[in-house]
């Protein structure tokens, strides 16, 4: 049903840079290590570089939520608290490390954004004199140390001067703690140290199921209500959500001849064309002036998976008002729900080509959510990933025993402990419509170029 309520993450930022990572490359844990950061204004070579470090060196981490009581899927560990902690440096220091923390061991990814801010009074020190302003993105991914810091350029101070570290935002998937805190320059104090053991780097995205299903020009089918060949071009609940606030309805040309074909394929993919309709659709007494367009597996075994990986590959649209998504429902019923991607057109702050969003929905196949947890971040200042609608990108979630991971261009963006153990998973894709426009601006097409599905 895809019903978030979402923030955006905005502004200009590059990723902490923090070394000595561990981690761990099993299925089970999820986890994969390396021994340096990414900046995320860092080269394609040197990003291509500390991936392939981050590839070959692996150690043993152990799963905090192991023995966690999921109650089938309906209950999440809570989140941790992130605070701002206070600094001291020593005036002839260089750099000042300034704490973030958090209170307990995270089930899932916490991105934060910081910002130095000019300190007040006699005492203050002021950006690019006493020290170099600095906007970090700090991330926390399951099993790491419960601090990090943020590295601060000092120029010239004297002893007394200070600033202060804060939050742009609330973090994702943290609860906020202590939100400012300040940094001080003090001859006669400790030095606040850096952190710089125990952390890991992103993961690389890899299949090491077999592979299950691959879709192909060749074989691909689609009708209203599927079955084991053929994708479903309806919902398993119908062709509408009106209770999402959708306004397109999901068409199939053969039940809609006069319509433009919502789904077709040219040398470049499978092509999934929403449309504003030139005549008005009545399906359960509702009018419906947009056309939409789904492909769900919920009729063909040979897309479902349990334990495994799944990737798309492809170019998303840039309308206002297109909602774009690759997400997964278990074969029990609604919810749980993994959402792979989704592109919130509706919101006035989402940029295609550089939002990104990963979302996981707890429930007992009942229809009633009991939880939702995720991340809904700028992916160009958090992991240097942008130009979503400008060309094909890849799209891929892993589902192991113990946690599940989202990867964009094969680049661990996510991460949650997997509390829907022994769920089996179909996957659907489709661009919904959620406007009253005109819906006329940009491309309301997405093309999914791949996708595989990986057994384990």
């Amino acid at each position: 049903m895809r019903i978030h309520y979402l923030r955006p993450f905005a502004g200009a930022l590059s990723l902490c840079a923090l070394a000595a990572c561990s981690g761990d490359d099993s299925s089970s844990s999820q986890q994969q290590s390396g021994t340096i950061a990414v900046s995320a204004t860092a080269t394609p070579e040197a990003t291509t570089a500390v991936a392939a470090l981050a590839q070959t060196e692996t150690t043993a981490s152990t799963n905090s939520f192991a023995s966690f009581d999921f109650a089938n899927g309906t209950k999440l560990p809570p989140k941790a608290t992130l605070s701002i902690g206070a600094a001291v440096f020593k005036p002839d220091a260089s750099v000042a490390y300034v704490p973030v923390t958090l209170n307990q061991a995270t089930p899932n990814t916490v991105i934060a954004r910081v910002i130095t801010v000019n300190g007040s009074g006699t005492n203050r020190a002021i950006s690019g004199y006493d020290y170099k302003a600095t906007e970090d993105v700090v991330i926390f991914r399951p099993g790491d140390p419960l601090t990090k810091t943020v590295s601060v350029p000092i120029l010239d101070v004297v002893d007394g001067q200070q600033f202060s570290l804060k939050l742009r935002e609330a973090p994702w998937g943290a609860n906020q703690g202590t939100a400012s805190n300040t940094v001080t320059a003090d001859a006669g104090a400790t030095a606040t140290a850096p952190a710089t053991w125990g952390f890991r780097n992103p993961r690389t995205f890899r299949s090491y199921g077999t592979l299950q299903y691959q879709m192909t020009k060749e074989t691909m089918r689609w009708s209203d209500v599927g079955w084991s060949g053929a994708w479903a071009t309806q919902l398993s609940h119908g062709r509408a959500q009106p209770a999402n606030g959708e306004t397109g309805l999901y068409l199939d040309e053969s039940l809609y001849p006069w319509v433009e074909a919502p789904l077709r394929y040219t040398d470049e993919g499978l092509v999934f064309h929403t449309q504003n309709l030139w005549s008005p659709i009545t399906y359960n007494g509702t009018a419906y002036s947009y056309g939409a367009v789904v492909l769900s597996g919920h009729n063909t075994p040979a897309t479902q998976i349990g334990y495994g990986q799944y990737e798309w590959v492809a170019k998303m649209p840039n309308r206002r008002g297109a909602w774009p998504a690759f997400w997964l429902i278990s074969t029990s019923g609604w919810p749980p729900e993994i959402d792979v991607y989704e592109g919130f057109g509706y919101q006035s702050y989402w940029d295609f080509d550089r939002h990104i969003s990963a979302t996981i929905h707890g429930g007992n196949g009942g229809g009633w959510r009991t939880f939702q947890r995720g991340s809904n971040i700028q992916a160009e200042q958090a992991y240097g990933l942008s130009g979503f609608s400008q060309g094909y990108h890849s799209y891929a979630v892993d589902i192991g025993p113990e946690y599940i991971t989202w990867f964009v261009d094969g680049l661990e963006t996510y991460q949650s402990v997997n509390p829907f153990r022994g769920h089996r998973w179909y996957p659907i894709m489709d661009v919904a419509v959620k406007t009253t426009g005109s819906y006329t601006d940009g491309s309301g097409d997405m093309i999914v170029k791949s996708f595989r599905a990986w057994q384990n």
